[in-house]
Formats: C-alpha cells, sequence, structure tokens
C-alpha cells in the first residue's frame, strides 16, 4: 500500500542511492518504500549529476547517477524559490 503525501526525508534519498547503487529496479525501490514508481523516477531525475557540457553522467551500471546531496539542495532550492520552508527545517523550527 503507498503512503500519501509524504516528502522524501534525506534518509530516504540515502537509501534510494544505496539501492540504485545495487542495481535495482525503480519498482522495486519504491515498494521498499511504500511509494509510486512515478516518484522514485521523479527522484531519480532530480538526483541526476551532469559535467559541465550538461551532459549526464552514467554509474557503473551505464544508468544515470543518482546523487542524493544534490537532489536534496534542489529539492531545498525549490522550495526557497517557491517561498515554502524545507521539511527538516519546519521540523526543526517547531521543535525549537
Amino acid at each position: 500500500m503507498l503512503r500519501k503525501y509524504r516528502y522524501l526525508t534525506f534518509a530516504d534519498r540515502k537509501q534510494i542511492s544505496a539501492w540504485y547503487q545495487l542495481n535495482d529496479r525503480a519498482a522495486d525501490i519504491a515498494e521498499r518504500l511504500r511509494m509510486s514508481v512515478k516518484t522514485i523516477y521523479l527522484e531519480l531525475k532530480r538526483g541526476e549529476e551532469t559535467d559541465e557540457s550538461g551532459t549526464v553522467i552514467l554509474d557503473r551500471n551505464q544508468r544515470p547517477a543518482y546523487n542524493p546531496v544534490l537532489a536534496q539542495q534542489r529539492l531545498q532550492a525549490n522550495f526557497k524559490r517557491r517561498g515554502r520552508v524545507a521539511v527538516e527545517e519546519a521540523a526543526e523550527t517547531a521543535g525549537a
């Protein structure tokens, strides 16, 4: 069963990266995280690494390389651009 309306955390992103490096399919990762396959594909796209010319860097499995840190930075930049506080930042602020 899929979870509804939940943002991926940085821990989720690191787990996606580990499974992706083990050559797991997006469908398998989605099932483990109880997320939609589309969510995983969008996340993999968000964390794609490129070189200076904009060419996508491939990992050892000849798939686009996924960087969880880059994905988190892009997510936070998108939130900032939209005027929204990132999920982890909101939790820290609420707890303080």
